[in-house]
């Protein structure tokens, strides 16, 4: 269906207004499809009245559920996990406290779950078990977090594999597909599912419910780029807040510091090591 260029802007100043997301007018295709995805949802075709509902904070999670991107997998951009392998987790000596990490776009559970999987193998692999941690993970998409917490994902012959470090059958149960020979579907493991805790929350939000100095690591990755760079630096500022001195932030592949520059020690693509707070 073609909407009109009233109906495209009210998206953009709704998508903003809720989830502080920025729709610049390259996408226009785009938002055309994600209001047949909000009418299909809201089983209606009136979009004016939709937008209008929307607007006067009705239907505001089905609203965000359908603007907002879930592009996501299982060991993402890997290089990542391979340095909290090889350099954060063989440096953190103190076992008294656990290690704690966030994971600040926890999308629909792939990029948490491989957070999991690469502590318990590198607990494993150094014979750490004594070594506590505990992962907090939040996303402002309230249907995506349900099924963080199902953690039931389609397998296909298709998908990538995982690295060869890790045995998916330790963390996943799986049952075939009946009418897809070859693929699966596969649910994280109670044991491994046990070490994160999963929570809604918008990082447009004035203030984080966390403490400062709180995370040994936080993952904000491929989330940032659909912000203004004004609100971009606003959120890495509050998540820096969060990070020890000492911490490690991982951001997207073509994301950036910004402002925090001066601030962190770059230690490989977009892994960067807070070195002073940021005021």
């Amino acid at each position: 269906m073609t909407y009109s260029k009233q109906q495209l802007e009210r998206v953009r100043q709704l998508a903003y207004k809720h989830a502080g997301i920025t729709l610049g007018h390259t996408k226009d295709a785009m938002i055309s499809n994600r209001l047949d995805k909000l009418k299909d949802a809201l089983k209606s075709n009136d979009v004016d009245d939709i937008l209008n509902r929307v607007a006067c904070n009705e239907h505001v999670d089905t609203f965000v559920t359908a603007i907002t991107t879930n592009k996501t997998e299982f060991f993402r951009e890997c290089y990542h996990f391979d340095d909290l392998i090889e350099r954060v987790i063989p440096a953190y000596e103190t076992f008294s406290e656990p290690m704690r990490l966030y994971c600040a776009a926890a999308s629909t559970g792939e990029e948490p779950y491989t957070i999991l999987m690469t502590m318990e193998h590198a607990k494993e692999m150094y014979s750490l078990s004594r070594l506590k941690y505990s992962l907090l993970a939040s996303d402002i998409d309230k249907e995506a977090l349900q099924k963080c917490k199902d953690g039931i994902y389609e397998w296909q012959k298709s998908s990538e594999g995982f690295p060869a470090w890790i045995n998916p059958a330790k963390y996943f149960q799986r049952r075939p597909m009946e009418d897809k020979p070859g693929d699966y579907w596969i649910r994280v493991k109670d044991a491994l599912r046990a070490n994160v805790e999963f929570g809604k929350m918008n990082l447009m939000n004035h203030t984080y419910p966390f403490k400062d100095g709180q995370f040994d690591v936080v993952f904000c990755r491929n989330v940032l780029i659909y912000f203004n760079q004004d609100d971009q630096n606003e959120i890495l500022k509050k998540l820096f807040r969060t990070l020890k001195v000492g911490g490690t932030l991982y951001l997207g592949h073509s994301e950036s510091p910004l402002k925090l520059a001066p601030h962190v020690e770059r230690m490989g693509h977009n892994i960067f090591v807070k070195r002073s707070e940021f005021r």
